[in-house]
Protein backbone atom coordinates (compact mmCIF):
# COMPACT_ATOMS: atom_id res chain seq x y z
CA UNK A 1 0.00 0.00 0.00
CA UNK A 2 1.55 3.29 -1.06
CA UNK A 3 1.88 6.39 1.07
CA UNK A 4 1.04 9.55 -0.86
CA UNK A 5 1.81 13.14 0.05
CA UNK A 6 -0.92 15.77 -0.11
CA UNK A 7 -0.88 19.58 0.05
CA UNK A 8 -3.67 21.72 1.53
CA UNK A 9 -4.55 24.80 -0.53
CA UNK A 10 -5.87 26.65 2.52
CA UNK A 11 -3.24 26.25 5.25
CA UNK A 12 -0.29 25.09 3.09
CA UNK A 13 0.24 21.96 5.21
CA UNK A 14 1.83 18.92 3.54
CA UNK A 15 0.79 15.56 4.97
CA UNK A 16 1.13 11.87 4.18
CA UNK A 17 -1.74 9.42 3.74
CA UNK A 18 -1.58 5.62 3.58
CA UNK A 19 -3.78 4.60 0.64
CA UNK A 20 -5.93 1.46 0.74
CA UNK A 21 -7.16 0.69 -2.78
CA UNK A 22 -8.33 3.82 -4.59
CA UNK A 23 -9.33 5.86 -1.54
CA UNK A 24 -7.88 9.28 -0.76
CA UNK A 25 -8.10 11.59 2.23
CA UNK A 26 -11.27 13.65 2.36
CA UNK A 27 -9.73 16.69 4.04
CA UNK A 28 -6.53 18.25 5.38
CA UNK A 29 -5.41 16.61 8.61
CA UNK A 30 -4.48 20.02 10.01
CA UNK A 31 -7.38 22.37 9.18
CA UNK A 32 -10.09 20.11 7.69
CA UNK A 33 -10.14 21.92 4.32
CA UNK A 34 -11.35 19.72 1.46
CA UNK A 35 -9.22 21.40 -1.23
CA UNK A 36 -6.16 19.15 -1.19
CA UNK A 37 -3.84 18.08 -3.99
CA UNK A 38 -1.71 14.98 -4.27
CA UNK A 39 1.97 15.83 -4.65
CA UNK A 40 4.48 14.13 -6.89
CA UNK A 41 7.16 12.70 -4.67
CA UNK A 42 10.32 10.83 -5.42
CA UNK A 43 11.37 7.76 -3.55
CA UNK A 44 14.52 5.74 -3.58
CA UNK A 45 15.40 2.18 -2.80
CA UNK A 46 18.51 0.36 -1.71
CA UNK A 47 19.41 -3.12 -2.75
CA UNK A 48 22.45 -5.33 -2.71
CA UNK A 49 23.97 -5.73 -6.15
CA UNK A 50 25.54 -8.97 -7.32
CA UNK A 51 28.88 -7.78 -5.95
CA UNK A 52 27.36 -7.21 -2.51
CA UNK A 53 27.62 -3.42 -2.67
CA UNK A 54 24.62 -1.25 -1.90
CA UNK A 55 22.98 0.25 -4.97
CA UNK A 56 20.43 3.02 -4.86
CA UNK A 57 18.62 4.84 -7.60
CA UNK A 58 16.82 8.15 -8.01
CA UNK A 59 16.15 8.03 -11.75
CA UNK A 60 13.12 6.23 -13.00
CA UNK A 61 10.87 5.54 -15.92
CA UNK A 62 7.84 6.60 -13.90
CA UNK A 63 7.31 9.71 -11.82
CA UNK A 64 6.26 8.06 -8.58
CA UNK A 65 9.18 5.79 -7.72
CA UNK A 66 12.68 4.75 -8.65
CA UNK A 67 11.79 1.26 -9.90
CA UNK A 68 11.63 0.66 -13.64
CA UNK A 69 8.32 -1.09 -13.18
CA UNK A 70 5.95 -1.31 -10.27
CA UNK A 71 2.41 -2.29 -9.45
CA UNK A 72 1.45 1.04 -7.87
CA UNK A 73 1.88 3.14 -11.02
CA UNK A 74 1.30 0.44 -13.64
CA UNK A 75 4.56 1.03 -15.55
Amino acid sequence: MPIYEYHCEKCGENFEYLVFGSEKPEACTSCGNKKINRLMSACAFKSKGSSGETVSSSSSSCNGCSATSCSSCGV
